[in-house]
């Protein structure tokens, strides 16, 4: 007697995208593969999903879900520390969503959710809004910048190993020491994943706290220019 199959749906069509996308990058997902891994014909997706487009936008939306937003009440430097570690995180771990995160068009819910999140963190902490909006850029940049930067250049640690090697042989090191110093720590044992993106968020948020307190010091001026306090 032939297995019964559970009915197909949106949800299974792009959770079973988001598995063949993590295995072999979104460049080979393909309708009718997508089709064959579920066990029907490609035509059966369009039940579900109105085309490629819809199903890329599905998967970046349940990549989405997986990131931890700016928690509510809680103090706003560790909120938006773990929220921007939770993205970094989730990025990794679906390479390829990255950069289409970054270049989707059109609202997404979630999306919306936590930008709206890590706004109300800074706005609530004190930031001014004209501060917020730059704060929130420039939070927004480092992580995916940084995020990208670490997927496109991702090499096998023992390639890595053999060419700072083959590099540093014939390197001047007596006129360069401190990039001979630096290439060398290519080879050193791989340090705590994630230790280098953190020290750079810890930066830019440490100096956006100062950046606060500091405007929140001077003291308010009138339209003359001169200090209201008197």
């Amino acid at each position: 007697m032939p297995v019964k199959r559970a009915p197909l749906n949106r949800e299974k069509v792009l959770q079973k995208a988001l598995e063949l996308a993590d295995a072999g990058g979104v460049a080979e997902l393909s309708m009718r593969k997508l089709a064959k891994e579920l066990g029907v014909e490609a035509m059966s997706l369009y039940n579900h999903v109105a085309n490629k487009n819809d199903i890329l936008h599905g998967m970046v939306e349940l990549v989405a879900a997986e990131i931890e937003p700016a928690a509510e009440g809680a103090e706003w430097k560790s909120a938006l520390r773990a929220s921007a570690v939770s993205v970094h995180e989730t990025l990794t771990r679906h390479p390829w969503a990255a950069r289409m995160w970054t270049s989707r068009s059109g609202p997404s819910e979630i999306g919306m959710r936590y930008a709206d999140a890590v706004l109300r963190a800074f706005r609530e902490a004190g930031f001014t809004k004209e501060l917020t909006y730059h704060a929130y850029h420039t939070l927004e940049g480092y992580v995916y910048g940084f995020t990208l930067q670490e997927l496109n250049f991702a090499f096998d640690p023992a390639k890595v190993k053999e060419m700072a090697a083959s590099f540093l042989r014939d390197f001047p090191k007596d006129e360069y020491p401190y990039l001979a110093e630096h290439v060398a720590q290519h080879v050193e044992p791989r340090r705590r994943r994630g230790r280098a993106f953190e020290l750079g968020l810890d930066l830019i948020l440490d100096g956006l706290e100062r950046m606060r307190d500091a405007r929140a010091s001077k003291p308010a001026r009138g339209r003359s220019g001169r200090s209201s306090s008197r």
